[in-house]
């Protein structure tokens, strides 16, 4: 897609940040945008899958939620709270699909066959726990119950999606991490993502400000996690760890340690930025982006200063 297929896009998201943008399809719209580290930036990239807010016309018509119920899924505004990577030398990533129409944060094939009419291919992991959660590769609900689909799909329609966003979504992914490793010799992977203020229990208790998902320390060095959180706690912030969210595929996937390459997840609280209600900014918002500026900023010195290894050959 052009430059100037995405600044279409990108100008036409920041007109209608409480509304979604509907789209004919991505053959025609960009899925995603990619941004790498400009020369001798920084050796990290932040990925946003889940704050697409672009919706295929055909998508919303084999939905039985409305324009509201939909997006109970999406990550709104994480994007834009991560954007300013790119002015401290990092690399950037962002979904324009979002979530309910495909999750990039799972394996190609988690799929659920009484979903589709037609049959999986044998290799489809139709038994993992997120599949059995209704949230796998194509989601069957959004937060924690709506079912999304009015009548069952094609499975044609769920091999295409995977096949022309999914692979190359990975494929942009892997190729940016792939070069920051090889200047580098090492890179950081900063997942991020935005959970409900209210976590799943009786009384619906609060959730911390920040959830930091490293695997259990296998996905990323435990340095590199210590040091976000304490980042965050110096700016006045609470913060869990992996517990519930210890990082999806995308972190498990690409976060090896040994090899240089580290993964973690950050889940930002909306209550901290949005109303949860109508997609709106709330009053703190600008608050939280300065906050999460001081945040990016502190961890890519981190990195450019604490973690440099010399660069290794490309693989």
């Amino acid at each position: 897609m052009s430059d100037t297929g995405h600044t279409r896009v990108r100008d036409a998201l920041e007109t209608v940040w409480i509304r979604m943008l509907i789209v004919d399809d991505f053959s025609t719209s960009p899925a995603f945008e990619q941004i790498g580290p400009r020369d001798g930036g920084r050796p990290i990239l932040f990925n946003s899958p889940h704050s697409g807010r672009c919706y295929p016309q055909s998508f919303l018509d084999a939905s039985r939620l409305d324009t509201v119920q939909i997006r109970r899924s999406e990550d709104t505004f994480v994007d834009e709270l991560f954007r300013p990577a790119i002015d401290h030398g990092a690399g950037f990533m962002h979904a324009f699909f979002p979530r309910a129409f495909l999750d990039v944060n799972r394996e190609p094939y988690e799929l659920d066959p009484s979903m589709f009419h037609g049959s999986l291919p044998t290799y489809a992991n139709v038994r993992s726990i997120r599949v059995a959660g209704g949230l796998g590769t194509i989601a069957r609900i959004v937060s924690e119950s709506e079912e999304i689909y009015a009548q069952s799909l094609s499975v044609e329609d769920a091999i295409d999606r995977i096949e022309t966003i999914y692979k190359p979504y990975h494929a942009a992914l892997r190729n940016m991490l792939g070069a920051i490793r090889s200047q580098a010799g090492m890179a950081i992977l900063i997942d991020c993502h935005s959970m409900p203020s209210l976590g799943r229990t009786p009384m619906g208790r609060g959730r911390p400000d920040f959830i930091l998902g490293d695997r259990y320390g296998s996905s990323c060095a435990s340095d590199i996690t210590s040091t976000v959180a304490a980042k965050l706690k110096s700016l006045g912030y609470t913060v869990g760890r992996n517990k519930p969210y210890a990082g999806g595929f995308i972190t498990e996937h690409y976060g090896r340690p040994t090899d240089h390459l580290h993964a973690l997840q950050i889940e930002v609280n909306r209550g901290l930025y949005m109303n949860e209600a109508d997609y709106s900014r709330s009053r703190d918002f600008s608050r939280l982006a300065d906050d999460l500026d001081n945040l990016i900023g502190h961890l890519c010195d981190y990195a450019q200063n604490c973690l440099g290894v010399p660069p290794i050959a490309a693989e």
